[in-house]
């Protein structure tokens, strides 16, 4: 399911890849199960270039459950937006284009490029 632009994390990665990041990280937490997964993740995608300094990433929760468990990520899909390590703001459910955008605006303000 991971779109062209999404940096794909996992458990052995998640570490490195999210919370030692310089830069904001959204992770989407998705399932291959999940009918709004795969329209997020295109939605995010898009909106990956609208946001240069920040990384767009997936975690598929069915593969990785030690970092599902450690964030209590319960429903499908899950977004968290991690600043320095620390989830500074969560979506829960698929949300629209316009949303997701004032979302990632508004947690990472001095990263987006608009």
């Amino acid at each position: 399911m991971l779109a062209d632009s999404l940096t794909e994390v996992t458990d052995d990665t998640f570490a490195e890849l999210v919370l030692g990041n310089p830069l904001p990280v959204l992770v989407d937490f998705w399932a291959e199960w999940c009918p709004p997964c795969g329209p997020v993740a295109r939605t995010l995608a898009e909106l990956a270039g609208d946001f240069p300094g920040v990384v767009i990433a997936q975690l598929n929760a069915d593969e990785n459950p030690v970092t599902m468990r450690t964030y209590r990520v319960m429903s499908m899909p899950t977004l968290l937006f991690f600043r320095d390590g620390v989830v500074v703001h969560t979506i829960v459910g698929a949300r629209p284009k316009s949303v997701l955008r004032q979302a990632l605006g508004g947690a990472f303000e001095p990263y987006a490029n608009r």
